[in-house]
Order: C-alpha cells, then sequence, then structure tokens
C-alpha cells in the first residue's frame, strides 16, 4: 500500500507543474494590458514602459515564466500588481472562506444525494423515486447563478429571512486564529456568533450543494440498482436478515465504491460553481477573488487562485484513489 501512495504521489509532481506552465501562459492570452488597466488609459506611454519595467513585464514570456517558477518553489506567489500585497497574505484570508462553505456544500450534497438515491433504488418506481428522480433532472439542468438569485429574492429581499451575502454581520467581532469563522466562534464560546455563521452559510451552502447532489443521487440510485441484483444480497435476504441490514450493510457498502470516485471528480464542480457563489453572495473567497482579479488583470492574484483550487483538486483525488484502492485491493496491486 506504502508503494502504491508514493506512485500516487510522484505522478502529481509533472500534473502540478503542468497546471503552472498552462496558467501562466493561457492567462496572458487574455485581451488587454495589465499595466495599462492599473494606470487608466490616460497614462503615458513613458509610465507605461516604466510600469512594466518594474513588473518585469518587458522580459521575454520563457524568462518571466522562470523568475515565477523560482519564487513558486521558494513558497513565493506574489504581489498583487492592483492591490501591491503579497498574494500568499490574502490567500490566508480568501483560502479559509471558500473551504469553509465548499466543505459544508459537499457534506450536505453528500448526505441529501446518496440518501436520496438509496431510498429511490430500494423503493423503485415508487412516488419517491419519480420525485426524487424528477427533482435530480432538475437540479442537473437548473442554472447555480439562477437558483442564487431566485432564493436571495425569496428568502432574503423579499421576506428578510436569510441574510443575502457576506459571513458574518458586520458588529460581531471575531478573533480569526483559523480562518474557518465556524471554527473560531466555536473556539471563542460566543454561540450567538457561530450561529450568525450558520445563518450566513445557510444560502450560499444550498445553492452551491445542487452542483454535487443530482448527479450522486442518480449514480447512487443506479450503482445500488446494480447491487440489489447481486447474488449475496438475495443470500442475505434468505438468512432473514432485517431489510435495513442487507441494504446499509451489504449493498450500500459494495455501492460506493463509485459513488466515492464520482465525490472526488465533482469536487472540481464544486470549486468552479464557487465562483459564481461567492460572486453574487459577495462571500468574500477565493472565487471573488479569482473574478476580481481577472478583470482587473492582476496576473498574480489569477495564477495564485488557480494553482491551489488545482492542488486541491488533484490532492482530493489522490484521497479518493487511496480511499478507493484501501475499500478495493484488486486496484493497488492492478
Amino acid at each position: 500500500m506504502t508503494n502504491y501512495i508514493i506512485r500516487r504521489i510522484l505522478g502529481l509532481i509533472p500534473v502540478l507543474f503542468g497546471v503552472s506552465f498552462l496558467v501562466f501562459f493561457l492567462i496572458r492570452l487574455i485581451p488587454g494590458d495589465p499595466v495599462v488597466v492599473m494606470l487608466g488609459d490616460r497614462a503615458s506611454a513613458e509610465d507605461v514602459a516604466r510600469v512594466r519595467e518594474e513588473l518585469g513585464f518587458n522580459k521575454p514570456l520563457h524568462l518571466q515564466y522562470f523568475s515565477f517558477m523560482g519564487q513558486l518553489l521558494q513558497g513565493n506567489l506574489g504581489k498583487s500588481i492592483i492591490h501591491h500585497t503579497q498574494v500568499v497574505d490574502e490567500l490566508k484570508y480568501r483560502l479559509p472562506a471558500t473551504i469553509e462553505m465548499v466543505t459544508w456544500a459537499l457534506m450536505l450534497g453528500v448526505l441529501v444525494g446518496v440518501s436520496v438515491g438509496v431510498v429511490s433504488a430500494v423503493k423503485r418506481n415508487s412516488v419517491f423515486d419519480i420525485v426524487g428522480m424528477i427533482g435530480a433532472l432538475l437540479g442537473v439542468s437548473m442554472p447555480i447563478f439562477w437558483l442564487a438569485l431566485v432564493l436571495i429574492y425569496a428568502l432574503a429581499v423579499n421576506n428578510k429571512i436569510l441574510p443575502p451575502s457576506g459571513r458574518i454581520n458586520v458588529e460581531m467581532f471575531v478573533d480569526r486564529k483559523t480562518g474557518f469563522l465556524f471554527l473560531d466562534t466555536l473556539l471563542m464560546g460566543d454561540i450567538q456568533a457561530t450561529l450568525n455563521v450558520i445563518w450566513h452559510l445557510i444560502l450560499p451552502v444550498a445553492v452551491l450543494s445542487t452542483v454535487i447532489m443530482p448527479p450522486l443521487a442518480r449514480i447512487t440510485r443506479a450503482c445500488m440498482l446494480d447491487v440489489l441484483n447481486q447474488d449475496y444480497v438475495r443470500t442475505a435476504r434468505a438468512k432473514g436478515l432485517a431489510e435495513r441490514v442487507v441494504v446499509i450493510k451489504h449493498a450500500l457498502k459494495n455501492a460506493l465504491l463509485p459513488v466515492i470516485t464520482i465525490i472526488g471528480g465533482q469536487l472540481g464542480g464544486l470549486l468552479g460553481g464557487a465562483i459564481l457563489t461567492e460572486t453574487i453572495f459577495s462571500w468574500p473567497g477565493m472565487g471573488t477573488w479569482a473574478y476580481q482579479a481577472i478583470l482587473g488583470r492582476d496576473y498574480p492574484i489569477v495564477q495564485a487562485s488557480v494553482l491551489v483550487s488545482a492542488t486541491i483538486f488533484v490532492f482530493v483525488n489522490l484521497a479518493v484513489d487511496i480511499l478507493y484502492a484501501v475499500l478495493d485491493p484488486r486496484i493497488r496491486y492492478n
């Protein structure tokens, strides 16, 4: 098992280098000059040339890339072109906000999606199965930004039940030890602040969870239907075991193997959906950060946000592969 994990980790190195290469060169294909965006259209040619030289944009692209990689290997993600702040410092504030929202959305999506899929398979062709699969189809077809706007209007603007934006009320103080407000407020022992954080999480988490919930419900249903027809399940029933034991212990355990793979693959959809979700809900995470950086042609921020997202994605997939190998030893032997 150790050799399998080492091989998988070594295989990530060229992937991450490839991502750094692509993001560095592709971002420079975006129309617009970041120096002109920063100085304005009325800036003189001398000022533009001076700033380009200060930022190193007057060098050939390959030299800029080598400089970028040299800084990256030292843990330096550069300095924001627009805000003149270290990208690493801003990342420490932005990354926990995104991880907090994505983690809650992932847990909600997995809980509801797997539960709906299991019940739909067990009660095949029932009213619950039909309603569940129609809901899954609607969830797959529904644009995430449309759902976000509808929920904001219905629950925040029209009825003022939930807050429409932000992570916590501005008047509340939080000692940010970890950056995860839910955890920080718990460490402070401030129950009111913790409830306020949860209150702000409900809408963005509910919207973002729809990225993973519908496909997970459909995949779980299909896998459960396949497993429920296997001989060992019929044998378990013939032994007189309770249906709950048959479904959970014998069927679900084996049906979860492909479902786990789907969960890892859907993480990219969650990270992509986080950009829209954070922008609509004014959530101060990496999605909003990257969106603003793209508009401002702030290369270092865009590079950092893509690299961090790609790193999270590949390591989560690594964890999924390892978990899959643990559950099915045939994987690592092959």
